[in-house]
């Protein structure tokens, strides 16, 4: 399990204009627990493809993490990894995950992950360079682009099967291309293991909407037409929660958004 944060700027900006010292504190204090490695993508402008930057290390101790939070970019997103128990913490699982055109970062956990695994081609396991599930579910998108899809076309389709073979997963998903920015809030049904709640509790807790609902993802058009995107325990007041079981599209040039449901 996972946080997520993200924005679509109407120029440039970057994580720490738009979350404030206020919501980079609280996003760096979630890498108490989140701090199975952490990831940055972003794209400069409309058109150019996203350049990835990611560590195994905890965003905590790594000095690299604070210079991305203040990286200038048209669009990006930000990942802090909290391990699936018995996956390494290795760079080639952290995320985001990257073809060099398309970015992807995951909220969840699939299990068994040998099920994953099998919905695959032979040529998609082949090209995986970590042992993620996670990964496997980016496999899966990129499959059904190659079967000439677009991109929300081929989230969605992926998404759907997914949702078949693991109706209690997360499904939570950041995708980042040069023209768009696609996020999949299917969570609807995911509750975290009573083991995960138990080690919250040993941390001292989290921020009290972060307990309340940790799956959920919401969003935030700014003052000046940013359009954010967030995991609980980031977000702060005039946010509003992203509709259930969806994918909504925005578009990096327009800001428009589009929401399919699953």
């Amino acid at each position: 399990m996972c946080r997520l944060f993200a924005y679509v700027a109407a120029g440039s900006s970057t994580v720490k204009r738009e979350l404030g010292d206020d919501g980079v504190e609280k996003l760096t204090s979630l890498a108490r627990l989140h701090g199975d490695g952490w990831g940055w993508a972003g794209v400069s402008q409309t058109g150019a493809a996203p350049t990835t930057v990611k560590s195994p290390k905890s965003a905590l101790k790594d000095p690299q993490f604070n210079e991305m939070l203040s990286q200038p970019s048209h669009a990006a997103m930000i990942h802090l990894r909290w391990a699936t128990m018995g996956l390494p913490v290795e760079i080639c699982n952290a995320h985001p995950f990257s073809t060099g055109e398309l970015s992807f970062e995951h909220n969840g956990s699939l299990k068994p992950i040998a099920k994953v695994r099998e919905m695959l081609s032979a040529e998609s396991r082949a090209k995986m360079t970590g042992v993620t599930d996670s990964e496997m579910y980016f496999m899966l998108i990129q499959e059904e682009i190659g079967h000439g899809l677009t991109l929300p076309e081929a989230v969605i389709k992926a998404v759907r099967r997914l949702r078949s073979a693991f109706p209690l997963s997360s499904l939570n998903a950041i995708l980042l291309d040069s023209q768009q920015l696609v996020v999949v809030h299917a969570s609807a049904r995911s509750t975290l293991p009573e083991a995960d709640v138990e080690e919250f509790k040993e941390l001292g807790g989290l921020p009290d909407e972060h307990n309340e609902d940790y799956f959920a993802l919401r969003m935030k058009r700014t003052i000046d037409d940013t359009i954010l995107i967030s995991s609980t325990g980031v977000d702060g007041s005039g946010w509003e929660n992203l509709p259930p079981e969806s994918v909504t599209t925005i578009d990096l040039d327009s800001r428009s958004m589009h929401t399919d449901f699953l």
